[in-house]
């Protein structure tokens, strides 16, 4: 079905630029970027970049019976397929609804069947294409390799805020009362900064991104006119044969200059109750998550609370893993841990009606998760956090960010740990 050669790539960086640029004549492109020389936390990385373009066959749905249409499209195609699940396929697996205001207008699930494909680990490329356009390989791969990018100009966008200050503060008391009535644990509230009329160059946007914040799990894609953005830090799942991954990350604290300062500022971080107990809870929630598809006895926390270092902050993430048996559809494995503990909070149905009530826009791919299906049923997701989201028909800009509300927590705090999370996207978008 697909037609595999491989080239060794000398100059790694000036690849990725250049193939980068060259997508932007397709539709449908996925750029997936595991910056690994920037990342201790890659124990489980498949591959250092994985670039996929022009649709072959593809799936768009909204919420409705979305698992059960994904199932059919990956379990009949059993190959790569690269897309989206966005947040809102919640009112798909519980008996939730998103009424609040979408400014960006995107399927609520997709994904891909790629005819061209690139993956690059260390500096081995392996190119798969479907053998429809194996002919094509060669004078692509030429074409990449001398691709000239030009830089075009753009005004950037002026960025509004949905919830002001005063607001996030009343609306974080509210979420309080509700965890001192004993409604929830902890539930994440985000907020979103936005534009209207925006005239972006999205890639362009995406290597500035890049570049600052040099994530694990860092994403640019196009499907049309949607585009999302995105210098994730956090796994969501992750299946390689009959093991599961998933890596939440709970905790943040700033980065200093002042080496001295920056280990102080970690170990703070490290040692930080409030955010241990954040990251404890989201972790019980994924045991009992995983729990759903685990053979018995086979659920790990494999690392709790460990501190990873990324150029805008600090992160405290655990890993926590089990088996499944080899029949268990993959599709099943992710409905039964969607939406991610991370984004959500405990209890997480609770938590997912107290976070409708008190956000003010429909999260749609914000929260969700971007990844891949291989052909053999393993996949990869990251978290939709730190990104951008851009409707380029419509000329809607979008970020939000969020926090992990706990009874222990300052509301005034919660806004300043928005604006650290908010930080590269506004530095890119006011350049």
């Amino acid at each position: 079905m697909r037609t595999s050669i491989i080239k060794q790539i000398e100059d790694i960086s000036t690849f990725k630029k250049n193939i980068l640029n060259w997508t932007q004549q397709f539709r449908e492109v996925i750029f997936l970027d595991s910056n690994v020389a920037y990342n201790s936390n890659s124990k489980y990385s498949s591959y250092d970049l994985v670039v996929a373009v022009e649709a072959f066959t593809a799936i768009k749905t909204d919420f409705a019976k979305a698992f059960e249409d994904l199932y059919q499209y990956q379990s009949h195609t059993k190959d790569w397929l690269f897309g989206y699940l966005s947040y809102d396929l919640k009112n798909d697996i519980e008996d939730l609804k998103s009424q609040n205001f979408d400014g960006l207008q995107f399927p609520d699930l997709y994904f891909f069947q790629p005819k061209k494909l690139f993956l690059i680990k260390d500096n081995t490329l392996e190119i798969q294409y479907l053998n429809m356009c194996d002919d094509e390989v060669e004078d692509d791969f030429d074409e990449i390799t001398n691709y000239e990018s030009e830089i075009t100009d753009y005004e950037l966008p002026e960025i509004n805020q949905r919830i002001s200050k005063e607001k996030y503060l009343e609306k974080v008391s509210k979420m309080l009362e509700h965890i001192h009535r004993g409604d929830i644990y902890e539930a994440n509230f985000c907020m979103e900064f936005y534009a209207k009329d925006a005239q972006i160059n999205p890639s362009q946007i995406y290597e500035s991104l890049n570049a600052i914040s040099e994530p694990p799990f860092a994403v640019y894609f196009k499907n049309k006119d949607n585009f999302l953005i995105s210098a994730s830090p956090e796994r969501y799942l992750k299946k390689i044969d009959t093991k599961i991954i998933s890596q939440p990350i709970k905790g943040t604290a700033k980065r200093s200059f002042d080496l001295e300062l920056d280990e102080e500022l970690k170990l703070n971080l490290s040692k930080d109750a409030k955010e241990r107990s954040e990251n404890i809870m989201i972790v019980d929630l994924v045991r009992n998550d995983l729990s759903h598809t685990a053979t018995k006895g086979s659920i790990q926390v494999e690392e709790l609370c460990q501190i990873y270092t990324f150029k805008q902050v600090h992160q405290m993430i655990s890993t926590v893993v089990s088996e499944v048996e080899n029949t268990t559809s993959p599709i099943q494995i992710i409905k039964s841990t969607f939406p991610m503990g991370s984004m959500t909070g405990a209890p997480k149905i609770s938590a997912m009606k107290i976070i409708e009530e008190l956000e003010e826009t429909k999260r749609g791919l914000y929260s969700g998760a971007v990844g891949y299906f291989t052909p053999n049923g393993d996949f990869d997701f990251n978290v939709v956090i730190r990104s951008i989201l851009y409707n380029s028909t419509n000329q809607y800009l979008s970020f939000s960010v969020g926090s992990a509300i706990t009874s222990q927590s300052i509301p005034e705090n919660e806004y300043e740990e928005c604006l650290l999370k908010a930080k590269a996207m506004f530095e890119v978008l006011n350049k």
